[in-house]
């Protein structure tokens, strides 16, 4: 099991600086497609998610400036993996855990209120 935090984003998106967020955006974007490959080649699965948004709105609604705070919006959750056929649609942070320890063949503890997003 391997965790990769991208901070890109959202670090750059604190800025508020345009430029620097697509800048961080490609270089996460091509960081992903890399570990994508090497999970393909290995013949593992893999999953993506956030736990919030930030650099997709750099601008204030009004217009009046940079938005430099994280947003509220949905956030990806992306299973590739071999039998998973989609996710459930309606996940919350809670079920990302449920998710991978599914992925992995295991039992959530009762204790977890998420439920798996995993559809087979």
């Amino acid at each position: 099991l391997y965790v990769v935090n991208y901070a890109n984003c959202d670090m750059v998106g604190h800025t508020g600086v345009l430029e620097a967020a697509v800048r961080a955006v490609e270089a996460v974007d091509d960081g992903v497609g890399r570990v994508l490959e090497a999970v393909a080649r290995a013949g593992g699965s893999a999953i993506i998610t956030a736990d919030h948004g930030n650099a997709e709105q750099m601008t204030e609604p009004d217009g009046s400036g940079p938005f430099t705070a994280h947003t509220v919006g949905e956030v990806p959750f992306v299973v590739v993996a071999d039998g998973v056929v989609g996710v459930a649609e309606d996940g919350i942070l809670a079920d990302v855990a449920p998710s991978v320890t599914d992925l992995m063949g295991l039992s959530a503890p009762a204790e977890w209120t998420g439920r798996s997003l995993l559809l087979y």
